[in-house]
């Protein structure tokens, strides 16, 4: 009977221990994102993505021999799109350009994590979480509004606008 008790007691004081520590965490969050305002854009822009492409070819001489052979490579695809992000302190997500994703991808209904922000009174630079392999570099001309995204997947350059998403009035 002791020692059932016992191990209720030591199996217990981590589910203590780390409820205080979530707690904690939580509180300093909070804290945090009170001096933090969240900073809304919607990017105008357009970039090349990279596509891979591949051909392959059959030839016959007049003997009856044949050969053949196939070529991969790379191609710039051009595309117009739009960009979306949200920036709040060290947190932050953004709306890639679709043509610019790769097969392979993270992200949740097409957002990705922004990673790394250092932001400063006149740009803001980061990386975005793609993939394992693809993390795209951010950087935004905080005066002029410039955007570029540059990556394995491709360039994309645009100007930004902040907005309000409470203000903002719909369209129709």
């Amino acid at each position: 009977m002791h020692m059932i008790k016992r191990a209720t007691v030591f199996l217990g004081l981590p589910l203590i221990f780390s409820s205080a520590v979530w707690a904690q965490e939580a509180e300093t969050t909070a804290s945090d994102s009170e001096t933090a305002q969240r900073l809304h854009l919607v990017c105008l822009g357009a970039g090349s993505a990279n596509k891979y492409t591949s051909a392959q070819a059959q030839a016959w001489d007049n003997s009856g021999n044949s050969a053949w052979g196939t070529v991969v490579g790379n191609r710039a695809q051009p595309f117009e799109d739009q960009v979306n992000l949200w920036i709040e302190g060290d947190q932050g997500e953004i709306r890639m350009p679709r043509t610019m994703l790769p097969a392979i991808r993270g992200g949740k209904d097409g957002w990705f994590k922004i990673k790394s922000i250092e932001m400063t009174e006149g740009e803001i630079r980061a990386s975005v979480g793609v993939n394992i392999i693809n993390n795209p570099k951010l950087r935004i001309d905080r005066y002029t509004g410039a955007i570029s995204l540059s990556g394995k997947a491709g360039d994309y350059s645009g100007v930004c606008q902040a907005y309000d998403p409470e203000a903002v009035k719909q369209k129709f």
